[in-house]
């Protein structure tokens, strides 16, 4: 990540600034560090976009995931319904027909959970991130006062 790069940056600034004395402060360059935070806002869009096109993924997947489910229970019926001529086939259609519809209902389960999954994993991990960026420049902000 970018943002985590420039924050390195930031924090390379601060450690390398003359330190005042008695005092315990220290002497930046203010026009680096304000350069510095105006990368940082720059960049921080990106990351925001990101996390939006995450959750639009993550939509989009369990909406695919549901209309094929819903064509698989569909296509079930639809085989259920051209067997119910003979009586030994219309039992052994039942049959099947409830099988292929369990299937189905258990594909989909899966499929959903494992989207969700998947959508729950990127964004944990870009929430870690943003927590780490959000906790690093509360540090130097705290560090700058």
């Amino acid at each position: 990540m970018e943002i985590l790069t420039i924050l390195e940056t930031l924090e390379d600034v601060v450690e390398k600034s003359v330190n005042v004395p008695v005092v315990g402060k220290c002497l930046i360059d203010k026009e680096e560090i304000l350069e510095i935070i105006k990368e940082i806002r720059l960049k921080l869009p990106d990351d925001i976009k990101q996390a939006k096109w995450v959750k639009e993924e993550r939509q989009r997947i369990l909406l695919e995931a549901q209309k094929e489910a819903n064509n698989i229970i569909r296509d079930a019926e639809s085989k259920i319904s051209s067997l119910v001529d003979e009586h030994e086939i219309t039992k052994k259609a039942y049959e099947q027909a409830n099988e292929i519809i369990s299937n189905a209902q258990k594909n989909a389960r899966e499929i959903r959970l494992g989207t969700r999954e998947y959508a729950d994993s990127i964004l944990n991990k870009l929430e870690e991130i943003l927590a780490d960026t959000i906790n690093v420049v509360q540090t130097n902000r705290e560090e700058l006062k």
